[in-house]
């Protein structure tokens, strides 16, 4: 009978010890796990996003890292998923991605299919040409080749001086290949965002532009998101304390040495 007691005690604590170290394991692995959103980005557009060719070959960039202090905040890790402008939006409607940090502008188009954030960047664009072209005005382009990124705010600014002054569109899915087209020729000029547009011409000494004016309701960079999806609020908190606190503008001072 005695034996029989300490066999069942034995037993019990047993059970006990293993229960104990399944529960340890089931939380240590809990802690252990953190949340990975997808972020689908075009890594065309430097400094917002680019791969740093020869050296680690990685995604860089101002979105990059406005992304990656965003979401550990949150509690996430960013998974980044490089893919063509045109796709950005449909990868949010496919599930394909949790949020496009690209450089996006907040276009009454884009809202019918996904939701934004507060606008975190303003820019304009610059129409960029070879020195020699002649090219200074819009005026000066009448009957010239102007290229632009497909499914860029810059397609509509280009339908926009097509219908002041003739000009043939073009679109080319990556801005590298716009450049490459402008010094080939094929191209006369092209609609690129201020910023990207002068990192390109501080490279290419033989390229030039001048600033033409934007929608001040779709100007600027933003988020976006699937429809409806509870990560816009919660990122718009957040972006909200970086403005506040100043984390945004060291961001911006680090990508584009400037103040917006």
């Amino acid at each position: 009978m005695k034996k029989a007691y300490i066999l069942l005690v034995a037993m019990i604590m047993t059970v006990g010890l293993l229960a104990a170290c399944g529960t340890g394991e089931k939380a240590s692995k809990k802690s252990g796990d953190k949340k990975v959103l997808t972020m689908a980005t075009s890594a065309d557009y430097p400094p917002f996003e680019y791969v740093e060719t020869g050296k680690s070959d990685e995604i860089i960039g101002f979105d990059i890292d406005l992304a990656n202090a965003i979401a550990k905040k949150l509690g996430y890790k960013v998974k980044v998923k490089d893919m063509d402008f045109s796709g950005l939006v449909q990868s949010l409607k496919s599930g394909q991605a949790d949020f496009v940090l690209a450089g996006m502008s907040p276009t009454e188009k884009r809202k019918k299919n996904v939701d934004f954030s507060d606008i975190y960047y303003s820019a304009s664009h610059l129409i960029i040409s070879k020195k020699d072209s002649g090219i200074e005005k819009l005026e000066d382009l009448k009957g010239k080749t102007v290229g632009v990124q497909l499914g860029s705010i810059q397609e509509g600014k280009a339908d926009e001086i097509n219908k002041q002054v003739p000009i043939k569109i073009e679109n080319r899915d990556r801005i590298p290949d716009l450049i490459q087209e402008l010094k080939s020729g094929r191209l006369d000029a092209a609609i690129i965002e201020d910023t990207v547009a002068k990192g390109f011409m501080e490279k290419e000494q033989e390229l030039t532009g001048f600033a033409i004016s934007d929608d001040p309701k779709e100007a600027g960079s933003a988020i976006a998101f699937p429809k409806n999806s509870d990560l816009t609020e919660k990122f718009n908190k957040e972006l909200k304390k970086m403005k506040e606190n100043g984390e945004l503008q060291e961001l911006i001072v680090k990508w584009f040495g400037g103040e917006q």
